[in-house]
């Protein structure tokens, strides 16, 4: 996943603040149960009974996590707050709201040990993750460092020939470092990092980066976009004969190579090592085994025609965006990256996951609603300055996902778990 020179520059430049690697080891230093011991975890995580579900409010509550609207017992909220969220409503759907952890992260903006919400109908999938959790956390934790990011519109303009389409890119490139200034009236949080540039024939693409403070940022790179596209459409000697505001090359809610590539998000890498006799013990199989199956799991995904290769960061990341108001849709592109898989030369298991398409915000879109709020405050991730940090949890959530399912395929358990924890309505429907 290439990035320019100058991004590499200002992106280590943002990583090592003090000049030297010492701040960031540390910050990226594992810490073990032996040294800081875990925190418990919500009680009764199988039983589904009343008494059980109050048992993990009245748990969370008594650390000073307020959860009345995920409860179900907050106010009504107002329909006149959701403009700009939704049109036409008539109603609310419920996604019941599970919770793992301590999941322990060192992470360059996530760092301690933290309760995950994930929002789902999907038996299994919070046991799955819950366990992947455990694993990381008896472990010391995993890394993560959120090192770019980068959120992208990509206008295009047609002309009715070559000539007119190389006129005007010669028009625009010396005015290039006045976009910045156009961008700062459209938004006090964005800022133009980068533009690339696309030739077909007569059509010309220019994609503009940006960065989006806290925000996901698709509708302040929108509104930033269209200034720059007006202004350059009306000062222009030479008048395309049409002009969109995306001609569909930034990946915007859809995986593409482009995007797998580069970064449209926040780009988050993450690692654990697992010591063996702990996978043999939680999985059933060992740190070769699992390898093995990661290994040939990339030559199916290969053969799929798959934009990297994992198992189910959708999963994760479907769950986290549900329950902390993002933008679901961009699960699509969210969801590419690479997990790998090695057993280490003690014989132990480290797992690397990438994903460099993280659309997340901490700041407006669904953050306001009262369910969101509790979720992210839950994770200390609600308001500004923290969507970083919410990036490397997801990271690390999802990295959590890629254990456990990769131990139930490597154990031969992956079938019996989804019958364990399915719905009884389905045992009905598959015999009837």
């Amino acid at each position: 996943m290439p990035q320019t020179m100058n991004r590499v520059l200002q992106i280590t430049a943002d990583i090592f603040k003090q000049g030297d690697d010492t701040e960031f080891r540390e910050r990226l230093r594992l810490v073990p149960p032996e040294e800081r011991p875990l925190p418990e975890r919500a009680p009764h995580p199988d039983e589904h009974g009343a008494e059980a579900l109050q048992a993990r409010q009245d748990f969370l509550r008594a650390q000073g996590h307020v959860l009345e609207h995920v409860a179900g017992r907050g106010e009504p909220l107002d329909p006149q707050s959701l403009k700009g969220n939704v049109e036409c409503q008539i109603g609310w759907c419920q996604v019941p709201v599970g919770v793992i952890g301590p999941l322990r992260i060192s992470g360059l903006n996530a760092s301690g040990d933290f309760y995950v919400p994930l929002a789902t109908s999907e038996g299994a999938l919070v046991a799955s993750y819950g366990r992947g959790a455990r694993l990381i956390s008896r472990a010391g934790g995993a890394r993560a460092a959120c090192i770019s990011e980068s959120v992208s519109r990509a206008p295009c303009f047609i002309f009715k020939d070559i000539v007119d389409a190389g006129v005007f890119l010669n028009w625009v490139l010396p005015r290039v470092p006045g976009f910045r200034e156009i961008v700062s009236r459209e938004t006090r949080h964005g800022e133009l990092v980068d533009i690339k540039l696309t030739i077909n024939g007569s059509t010309l693409f220019l994609t503009f980066d940006f960065t989006t403070g806290d925000a996901a940022g698709q509708n302040m790179v929108t509104a930033a976009t269209n200034a720059i596209c007006r202004s350059l459409v009306e000062q222009s000697p030479v008048k395309p004969s049409a002009w969109y505001l995306d001609g569909n090359l930034s990946g915007d809610k859809k995986a593409s190579m482009l995007s797998f590539l580069g970064v449209r998000g926040k780009k988050v890498v993450a690692e654990a090592i697992l010591p063996a006799a702990d996978v043999r013990r939680a999985l059933h199989c060992t740190p070769r085994e699992m390898a093995r199956y990661s290994h040939t799991s990339v030559l199916g995904g290969v053969q799929s025609g798959s934009i990297g290769v994992q198992g189910h960061f959708s999963n994760a990341l479907t769950a986290i965006y549900l329950a902390c108001g993002q933008d679901v849709a961009c699960v699509s592109e969210s969801a590419v990256g690479i997990t790998d898989m090695q057993e280490t030369e003690a014989g132990d298991l480290q797992v690397h996951v990438s994903l460099p398409n993280l659309i997340v915000g901490t700041v407006g879109g669904g953050t306001h609603l009262p369910t969101a709020r509790e979720c992210l405050r839950l994770m200390d991730c609600e308001g500004a300055g923290r969507a970083r940090k919410l990036a490397e949890i997801c990271a690390v959530t999802a990295l959590a996902g890629e254990i456990s399912i990769i131990g139930a395929m490597a154990a031969g358990e992956f079938g019996a778990a989804h019958q364990l924890h399915r719905h009884p309505q389905a045992e009905s429907v598959r015999r009837g």
